[in-house]
């Protein structure tokens, strides 16, 4: 492991001090895994919190978090504290009396840890591994398994942390782990940190539905999300999805949701990844058997309430400024547009593209798209069908070529443009600028002079009608 200098320099500082600097957690663990760690926690042993303090201070501005427990930040990949013990004492994630102390054992402060794999130590300076609970044999074994059996139900967090532990190493869940996480009470959990264990689920793991699965076993389904619930035990038709069931299906789609989002930015990745899994959540509501087959009728539109309740209980709204809650609404209504496009493209024209760009990014609604097909063993599909890969690609070209994939074009006409041809601004603003931005969106004004000249005759048919 490359270590920082700043990391060192630390060590180096605390050792001639009389402490000793250890590295904790999952820069410990990322190494062993052969994972290169993008930040470090340290624990400094043997220095009391003030002259810890003043050590520290000696690298430039510190800054403390936290507060029951100070953790010094410096920078933002490197956090260093004194060892500590925790005793619950009240509900909830935070309902914890935190007492630091620098002459802690290694064994007492590792206990307060999660999992094995996290409650592995490193010394800086020397390299000697401290590993008390079995963590190396655990990360060999491909096991997620807790530290105290005392202890570990006491925060309601580390079962969803189990979950996406599991997805991102793809490893197993001990039994004695998995009994324990179907007992703890998870309604104490804020959305904040649902959704910070989720996102880590979504987005860090290569197969998102091993987490998923494990939020069923280990009871957080059924606690937590009820939309999830749902998806349970509801037939597919077996001629477009051999696999037989909708939660099956799910999960298919999200894991090929999650290798069409690289190239995307951090919202619009999380906003792939939350259409995907929710845009089949009205077919419960609206499956049933006819004609001899299983159908949902609607189950677009059906979708949209349940996905709200979905994200709410995530408290997804917009992130970094993009508006994820809204997009992911959009996409499960419409996902099944691109396949309905492409049945209708012989008179389909390019309004109706741009329209759609105004509701839902076409790029994001064809990554769904996409992932939806996948997600049905699209090898066992006729390749007449619409909801083939040739239909999804004929979509997002037709896009491309209209330059709407990512918004629908922007008005040439505006106010300012109708105060210098004289109209007063009024409810007729409103009005003229709608009228003439629909004939852009239909391709009949291209430019700002026929969006002008447009607007010059809708202004005297107003003025004569009103006379």
């Amino acid at each position: 492991m490359r270590l920082p200098e700043k990391i060192t320099k630390l060590a180096e500082l605390i050792e001639q001090n009389g402490g000793r600097a250890l590295l904790v957690g999952g820069c410990v663990r990322d190494e062993l895994m052969g994972v290169e760690p993008k930040d470090w926690d340290v624990e400094i042993y043997g220095i009391e919190p003030q002259k810890l303090k003043e050590i520290l201070e000696s690298f430039g501005k510190v800054d403390a978090v936290g507060e029951a427990f100070t953790v010094y930040k410096l920078g933002n990949d490197l956090d260093v504290s004194i060892p500590r013990r925790e005793r619950k004492v009240s509900r909830g994630h935070k309902g914890f009396v935190v007492e630091g102390d620098p002459n802690m054992s290694f064994e007492e402060a590792a206990k307060r840890r999660d999992f094995t794999i996290n409650a592995i130590l490193k010394d800086v300076l020397t390299g000697e591994i401290v590993d008390i609970y079995g963590g190396r044999e655990d990360i060999q074994r491909r096991i997620i398994r807790h530290v105290s059996s005392e202890t570990f139900a006491e925060d309601s967090l580390r079962v969803l942390r189990a979950a996406q532990f599991a997805a991102r190493f793809e490893f197993d869940i001990d039994a004695e782990t998995v009994e324990i996480c179907r007992k703890i009470d998870l309604t104490d959990l804020p959305k904040e940190r649902i959704w910070g264990e989720f996102e880590k689920l979504l987005l860090k793991a290569r197969k998102p539905s091993i987490g998923l699965k494990w939020l069923y076993d280990l009871s957080v389904v059924e606690q937590l999300f009820p939309e999830l619930k749902a998806l349970v035990g509801v037939p597919q038709d077996e001629q477009w999805h051999p696999e037989g069931e909708l939660l099956t299906h799910s999960l298919l789609v999200v894991d090929r949701a999650r290798e069409q989002i690289d190239d995307l930015p951090y919202p619009k990745k999380i906003t792939v990844m939350l259409g995907a899994l929710c845009h089949d959540f009205g077919k419960p509501t609206t499956t049933a058997f006819f004609d001899g087959r299983w159908r949902s009728h609607a189950h677009d539109e059906a979708g949209i309430a349940p996905t709200i309740s979905f994200l709410n209980t995530l408290g997804i709204y917009t992130l970094d400024g993009y508006d994820v809650r809204e997009q992911v609404i959009q996409l499960v209504r419409y996902h099944l547009k691109p396949g309905e496009f492409y049945r209708q493209r012989e008179n389909l024209g390019d309004g109706a593209f741009r329209r759609l760009a105004r509701r839902v990014e076409p790029d994001l609604l064809y990554r769904v798209a996409k992932a939806d097909n996948l997600g049905r063993n699209a090898e066992w599909i006729p390749q007449e069908k619409w909801f083939t890969a040739e239909a999804q690609e004929w979509f997002i070209e037709r896009a491309r070529s209209l330059s709407v994939e990512t918004e629908a074009p922007k008005p040439l006409l505006m106010g300012r443009h109708l105060i210098e041809l004289g109209l007063p601004p009024s409810a007729k603003f409103g009005e003229i600028t709608k009228a003439v931005y629909e004939m852009q969106l239909d391709g009949r004004i291209t430019n700002l002079e026929e969006a002008v000249n447009e607007a010059q005759i809708l202004i005297k048919k107003s003025r004569k009608k009103s006379e």
